[in-house]
């Protein structure tokens, strides 16, 4: 099974021979083959030594106890022992082959690439310039040229020994080993569903990248650490008695909780621009059962006795990612916090923590796992999730009464949160409201209160923006309120962000454009950034303005301001410039959809989310920006079953028709003849249309539809 926290720590302070071939032992059977090569890497690598000063045979023992611990290939393993000896020892590839066969050879063949790759086409560490645009190149060459898939599972064990042994080096190392860790190998895990490994690499990059952040997380962590374990242990009781109750063999179930690791909590807090008391999948609950069947019945069980929070319902057992990762997500309430529930068969939790490593046939990736994203890459874009909203609306719940420290009451719908309450009083006071005490005891802003509760609610002097509690309070007030102070949030960040996107193309100071801008009483300068259309209106505006001007007549000779629209990696970019490449940083790394905005740095676009920490200090910086926008999604993916009746010509003249709808047919399958002589067609095939009412309607005047959804988003009907 996948390396523990506890694991990690143990190989973390391993640094002499004999505890480390423990170790790999420990972990695979010593057989003869095993042996041999830990006898041959011994001798290869006599006398080096590493940073630390521990002898280098050290770090490959690790790193194949490492890969034997979450896979039982041996030729891996022997790969592991063997993978740094071409590139550091008189050894050849040809001599490996020769002693442990061609099947190790190619590996380690392939690791030593890994090498060649990286020293080609990574920036030195002594450079000032960008990791992260280079690591992107890596990462492409990586993946385009590897052909076999275990070769980047032992080449991450590897990184992951070196990530634990960091400390040996100089800062600026590890600075850089960390980055290149984040932008390539944590991907790479991600995407060959290796959660375990992907997780653990992360928060081990975080903890040199993020000192501070990762300081102020622990802190919260560390002191909150006897309540959330409260929490986490009284709900996993509640779920354990509600399944045992509702016929459930305490045998055939598993019942785990977590808290979300470090690195994702940071990212969430950029993504979402809140403190780490707003990120509400924090804590989690994880419940293991023998089949999918069962999984759905513990899903109803949870959403019958627990209130789902709106728009956290995401189920990847019905619909798996490309990486086989199957699992139901949903986040309920439960006394004063929120969790979130994953729920998933054995066997499905398997793969999600060790994706190709736990199965055999690497090859064809398993039952689950898709690797034709080893042929077809898209290097940038991150997949779009499907969301599908499950909500409980309770529409004859009763009202409760809560009082305020003076004695006035307050009606509120049962199940409102101290929040709630908050903005009943008034709304400035929903607004900076801090914390709150409940009959006298500290409690959490969404806290569910109870009839007869005696709320104080603590204010803070500037106003609090909560966008990611929009969903947990329950009143329209709440809600509306909440969704006023985080549009006037992006509001203000559209103002900034239009203003340097035209100071950027005009190559103006901000000052100047601002004072424009008031001068000629633009009342919208949110909007410039939004909409390309006003963009190149008020680029076109001040041309003019300031071409009436004689002074500025040498200016505007030398500087052309046609703007050009360019679409890279699913990103439209509008710029003076010819823009080369779209980078997305590792500090927040946008999901499509997402409100994002660029910096232009050496002729690319380096793509943050609005809400991110570190790009609101580069534009406060006013450092140099673009206009972005995600390209628009122009065609769609269907899946059609139909009936045909089985006349001659019925399927041509059916096909005719999809032509003049101008629907392109990807694939077609015919069904076996009904006693009715009605033959079944399943069809998968793009269109533009993206109304699927409208399309069902045009697709029934020539055949009888039995169903047809989405394939691009199964829970769209």
């Amino acid at each position: 099974m996948p390396l523990s926290q506890v694991e990690i720590q143990k190989v973390k302070h391993i640094n002499d021979v004999d505890s480390a071939t423990s170790y790999l032992f420990s972990q695979i059977a010593p057989s003869k083959a095993l042996q041999d090569a830990l006898t041959y890497s011994q001798k290869a690598h006599k006398d080096q030594f590493r940073k630390s000063g521990e002898p280098y045979i050290v770090h490959p023992i690790l790193v194949a106890g490492i890969v034997a611990s979450i896979t039982n290939d041996e030729s891996m393993a022997i790969s592991a022992l063997l993978h740094d000896i071409v590139e550091d020892t008189p050894a050849s590839i040809e001599e490996i082959h020769e002693h442990f066969g061609g099947d190790v050879a190619h590996l380690v063949d392939g690791l030593t690439k890994i090498v060649n790759i990286r020293d080609a086409e990574l920036v030195s560490s002594s450079s000032d310039d960008k990791l992260v645009v280079s690591a992107l190149s890596f990462r492409k060459m990586l993946l385009a040229s590897i052909e076999d898939v275990r070769v980047l599972v032992v080449k991450l064990c590897d990184r992951l020994h070196n990530m634990l042994t960091l400390d040996a080096l100089a800062e600026h190392k590890q600075i850089r080993i960390a980055e290149e860790t984040l932008v390539v190998y944590s991907p790479i895990a991600h995407r060959l569903g290796i959660s375990s490994l992907k997780n653990i690499l992360e928060d081990l990059s975080f903890s040199y990248l993020f000192k501070e952040e990762k300081q102020i997380i622990d802190n919260y962590l560390d002191v909150n650490y006897h309540s959330i374990e409260m929490k986490l242990d009284e709900f996993k009781r509640s779920i354990q008695i509600l399944l045992v109750k509702n016929g459930f063999c305490e045998d055939d179930i598993e019942i785990v909780s977590r808290i979300k690791h470090r690195y994702s909590i940071y990212l969430k807090m950029q993504r979402k621009g809140v403190g780490i008391d707003e990120v509400l999948d924090l804590l989690a609950v994880r419940i293991l059962a023998k089949d999918a069947v069962k999984c759905y019945n513990i899903l109803g069980l949870i959403h019958l006795h627990f209130q789902p929070l709106s728009s956290r319902f995401k189920d990847y057992i019905a619909v798996p990612k490309d990486n086989g990762y199957q699992t139901i997500h949903t986040s309920v309430f439960y006394e004063t916090a929120i969790f979130e529930v994953q729920i998933r068969t054995f066997e499905m939790h398997k793969t999600a923590e060790l994706g190709v490593a736990a199965h055999w046939k690497y090859k064809s990736g398993g039952n689950n796992i898709k690797l034709d994203w080893l042929n077809n890459l898209s290097y940038q874009k991150e997949s779009v999730e499907d969301f599908y909203s499950l909500i409980k609306n309770d529409l004859y719940s009763e009202d409760i009464v809560v009082f305020s420290p003076t004695g006035e009451a307050f009606t509120l719908p049962r199940g409102a949160v101290a929040l709630d309450y908050a903005y009943a009083v008034h709304s400035e006071v929903g607004n900076k409201a801090l914390s709150c005490l409940i009959n006298k005891t500290k409690s959490s802003l969404l806290q569910e209160l109870g009839n007869g509760d005696i709320v104080k609610i603590t204010l803070s002097n500037a106003i609090i923006t909560r966008c990611s509690w929009i969903d947990a309070v329950k009143t329209s007030r709440a809600k509306s309120n909440m969704r006023l102070n985080c549009n006037a949030r992006i509001k203000e960040i559209n103002t900034k962000y239009s203003i340097s996107i035209i100071a950027t193309a005009m190559s103006l100071n901000h000052s100047r454009v601002e004072e424009w801008l008031e001068a000629n009483h633009c009342e919208t300068p949110f909007n410039i950034s939004s909409d390309s259309e006003y963009f190149r209106n008020v680029i076109h505006k001040y041309t003019t303005d300031i071409s009436k001007n004689n002074r500025f007549k040498r200016f505007l000779s030398r500087h052309r301001f046609k703007l050009k629209s360019n679409v890279v990696n699913g990103i439209e970019v509008f710029s003076v410039n010819n823009i080369s490449e779209v980078v997305y940083d590792y500090c927040c790394h946008p999901k499509h959809g997402d409100e994002i905005m660029a910096f232009l740095e050496k002729g690319k676009a380096h793509i943050h989310h609005k809400m991110c920490k570190s790009a609101i200090k580069k534009l406060k910086a006013h450092e140099p920006m673009l206009f972005v926008r995600w390209e628009k999604q122009s065609v769609y993916k269907y899946s059609l079953i139909a009936s045909l009746h089985n006349e001659k010509g019925a399927l041509a003249k059916f096909l005719t028709y999809l032509v003049k709808l101008n629907i392109d047919i990807n694939s077609i399958e015919l069904g076996k003849e009904q006693d009715n002589h009605i033959k079944y067609c399943e069809l998968e095939f793009e269109s533009h249309e993206s109304d699927i009412h409208k399309l069902k309607t045009h697709l029934e005047q020539k055949i009888k539809v039995i169903h047809l959804v989405r394939a691009d988003d199964a829970y769209k009907n």
